[in-house]
């Protein structure tokens, strides 16, 4: 929905980019839709995708390998505008400045390279191309950078997908969260339901290895580990993706793959266990 945050987390190689990457069409989909404004981006070419794109843009996870260190801070930001707009150098300047300004930096910054800004520095700089993650800095960066996300959200109406690994950070920015394994969604609910009551085992044990901050609550709380190895994704076993590291792996398990259905008001989950409960 507009205006709000969509989390999407998993372990690595389980997908989370690349279904990023193929919702901005960097990636062709090999199969299904992507519907943006009632209009299915893989169909979209010339203008139209080029409308698509002032729409659409992506702020990547490490800030030192995602700016050119040839360009200067402003060519950086720039470059849109000239894909985009008709701009004189006067008001492509002005509206670096300005872009430089919402994001927390003075317009000197435009004449920096990006050898010459620190980590914070250079994601500010990411946010700021973006308006035409965080894993790579300091915790204390991290929540500078993700409530600065969250005040140009209300400032802009702007709608996120926050892709990450840090599940505290997920709770802390996004409206609803989806949670990926191997490819596939395994469930998907409100902020609230998915942290409060997480159904799939999947999630289960991802949420039980997010630390607290009480020592005792810490030492007490089970954590659950998982079993077994991550299955080949160019050769998934039949049947549910997980049930060779599920602890409550069933028959049917290793024979259909489980749907993702509504087991609550809008709190989906692909789980036979689940589907039974509702059942």
């Amino acid at each position: 929905k507009r205006g709000t945050t969509m989390g999407l987390v998993g372990e690595s190689g389980c997908g989370k980019t690349t279904c990023g990457r193929t919702m901005m069409k960097l990636y062709e989909p090999t199969s299904g839709k992507v519907v943006f404004d009632g209009k299915d981006i893989s169909t979209l070419k010339g203008k139209d995708l080029l409308e698509f794109r002032k729409n659409v843009q992506i702020i990547f996870q490490d800030p030192y390998a995602s700016l050119d260190p040839r360009m200067t801070i402003g060519e950086i930001i720039s470059e849109g505008m000239d894909v985009h707009f008709h701009l004189t150098e006067k008001e492509k300047s002005d509206r670096v400045a300005d872009l430089l300004g919402k994001v927390g930096l003075n317009q000197e910054f435009a004449n920096r390279f990006a050898h010459e800004l620190s980590g914070g520095q250079r994601q500010r700089v990411g946010i700021a191309r973006a308006l035409e993650p965080i894993s790579a800095l300091d915790v204390s960066i991290q929540a500078q950078v993700v409530n600065l996300l969250i005040k140009l959200q209300k400032e802009f109406g702007l709608t996120y997908l926050f892709i990450s690994h840090d599940l505290s950070m997920v709770k802390h920015i996004s409206d609803r969260v989806g949670v990926m394994y191997l490819g596939s969604m395994v469930e998907l609910a409100s902020n609230y339901d998915l942290y409060d009551k997480p159904m799939h085992p999947y999630t289960q044990a991802l949420i039980s290895a997010i630390p607290m901050a009480d020592p005792d609550a810490e030492k007490a709380r089970e954590r659950i580990k998982l079993e077994g190895e991550v299955p080949s994704p160019i050769n998934p076993p039949p049947g549910c993706k997980f049930r060779g590291r599920c602890r409550y792996a069933m028959d049917i398990c290793a024979k259909e793959a489980p749907q993702l259905l509504e087991i609550e008001p809008n709190h989906f989950v692909a789980c036979h266990l689940c589907h039974g409960k509702k059942q």
